[in-house]
């Protein structure tokens, strides 16, 4: 199959993800993610989805959750 991301890939969020699914590194801060945030190919996962890592705007991880492949937009 072949994949548009690869893994530690840059992305940009062009969707909020779903928030059932969303996985916070820290549950006590719960920043909220938008559209346009900046991310991290985490891993492929085997329906197709990529495990994204979400980033603040100075570069820490905030968050984890599975996107599809039209949610997400090369950054590099």
């Amino acid at each position: 199959m072949n994949y548009k991301f690869k893994r530690h890939q840059k992305v940009v969020l062009l969707r909020v993800p779903n928030p059932e699914y969303i996985e916070y590194e820290n549950e006590d801060s719960k920043v909220k993610i938008e559209s346009g945030m900046k991310g991290e190919i985490n891993i492929i996962l085997p329906n197709g989805q990529y495990h994204v890592r979400i980033f603040d705007s100075k570069g820490n991880v905030i968050a984890y959750a599975p996107f599809n492949e039209e949610d997400l937009e090369s950054a590099e």
